[in-house]
């Protein structure tokens, strides 16, 4: 008798696991992968006939607040200037407070650029190059979609990544990195967490697995600048501001492809390929084991339910949510509209661009992209930001397939001084400027020559 309740509590216990995994990673299925016609289910003309739930719910965010952003841009902002300043000068007990407040006077000097900066668009006082249409304003423009889908994400994204549908497929794939990427596999872990969730969140886990002995340092490397991709509500932000979401699986999948290529190429050349297989601090190094003794399907089960069982309570999810966002208001905002508005300074006021892009322009009329000396600076811009070449070709007088490719173009090169890179060099992975603008250009030429071909398919 006894035997019989150990199996039935055995069995509602698997099964009650089970579950704690799949309902929250289906739930985040739908939010973060699968499109829907969530325009045409609800009839809301305002919205994007087809989105991902993500970008529905964020979509119905900024048409509520759109209003109110310039007022809230200006507090975070100059607030974010204010504090990191006044950080230098009082001690803060608070760790999360003095991590992103007291940070280093390269980061704290755009933070407080982008307060004189939000200051002056928001008051329309100050030089024209900075307080223009076509500049300033132009990234006040983009601020609604992005603080709408930092609020949504930041309290969302444990569903993909915490309750184990990120361990079911990164197991699924596992066997398959080593080969091809020379990366473990566990790496596909944080490549999910970055195409599924956040591309900073990837490079974090990376930093830690990294510090912990379970990466090499030509491992991090290369899992930092070949996986951790803008993720899919980043995205929806950038085929928005192109018009592309009845489009979007396409779009994405364009993205996937010339990432996936430039995955298979740069682990086996300059800089990457230099890089030593030496640890962190010379710690031992942590070898994963893979079992052949189960499928692939069973192993990512497995562990996708063990991860479920650690996943975060719900006062948990709301505190690290809250926390997340904070970072990114406090961190990235004042970035993205500092470097933004010099970008487009430049670009618009300046023949900067224009003169460093002569090599572009050959190549994109050798690709037979249209409107290529009008399309070839935001192909480099994107260095600094991956909004700001969206926003230069967004305008009527670009064809649609030049938009595509700029579009796609710019979240493939991954490298961003505002986000992926600043964080690269604010880790202990092993890369400074001079290889981040490396493999910048390397990613931009491969990623063109995978993209080129779709984009001529597609128009």
């Amino acid at each position: 008798m006894k035997a019989e309740q150990d199996y039935t509590l055995q069995k509602e216990y698997s099964v009650l696991r089970f579950l704690k995994f799949f309902i929250p990673s289906l739930l985040g299925l739908f939010l973060f992968i699968i499109p829907l016609p969530f325009g045409e289910m609800f009839n809301i003309s305002d919205v994007s006939p087809v989105n991902i739930g993500i970008g529905f719910i964020s979509e119905l965010l900024k048409l509520t607040i759109t209003d109110y952003i310039p007022a809230i841009c200006l507090v975070i902002i100059v607030a974010s200037a204010v504090l990191s300043t006044l950080s230098k000068f009082i001690n803060i007990k608070s760790e999360f407070l003095n991590n992103i407040l007291n940070v280093s006077p390269f980061w704290l000097f755009f933070r407080i650029v982008g307060a004189v900066f939000v200051v002056m668009i928001y008051f329309n006082v100050g030089p024209e190059f900075i307080i223009s249409e076509d500049t300033g304003h132009v990234i006040m423009g983009i601020m609604p979609s992005l603080i709408a889908l930092f609020l949504i994400s930041g309290f969302l994204l444990p569903l993909v990544l915490d309750f184990g549908l990120m361990d079911f497929f990164g197991s699924m794939i596992s066997k398959f990195m080593r080969t091809l990427f020379l990366v473990p596999g566990r790496a596909s872990v944080d490549t999910l967490s970055s195409w599924l969730g956040d591309a900073t969140l990837g490079i974090m886990i990376t930093n830690t697995q990294y510090k912990q002995g379970f990466y090499s340092k030509k491992e991090s490397c290369i899992i930092a600048v070949c996986f951790s991709l803008v993720s899919l509500p980043f995205s929806t932000v950038i085929a928005d501001q192109l018009g592309f979401m009845d489009k979007f699986t396409p779009f994405y999948l364009t993205v996937c492809a010339a990432s996936l290529v430039c995955a298979l190429i740069l682990p086996r050349i300059y800089p990457l390929c230099k890089i030593k297989n030496e640890t962190y601090n010379n710690i031992p190094y942590e070898a994963e084991e893979v079992s052949d003794e189960d499928s692939l399907f069973k192993q990512g089960l497995q562990n996708a339910m063990k991860r479920a069982d650690q996943a975060p309570t719900l006062n948990d999810i709301l505190t690290n949510g809250f926390k997340n966002i904070l970072d990114i208001y406090i961190s990235l905002i004042p970035l993205v509209l500092a470097w933004g508005t010099i970008s487009l300074a430049f670009a618009e006021f300046t023949p900067v661009f224009t003169w460093i892009s002569y090599p572009v322009i050959l190549l994109l009329d050798l690709l037979k992209i249209p409107n290529a000396v009008e399309a070839a600076p935001a192909v480099l811009v994107g260095f600094t930001d991956m909004f700001i070449p969206s926003v230069m070709v967004s305008g009527d007088g670009f064809a649609e397939i030049t938009k595509f490719v700029i579009g796609t173009l710019s979240i493939s090169q991954l490298v961003y001084m505002t986000e992926t890179g600043a964080v690269i060099l604010k880790s202990d992975i092993p890369l400074n400027l001079k290889d981040l603008m490396i493999l910048f250009l390397i990613r931009t030429v491969i990623s063109l020559l995978v993209i080129t071909p779709i984009a001529h398919m597609l128009f």
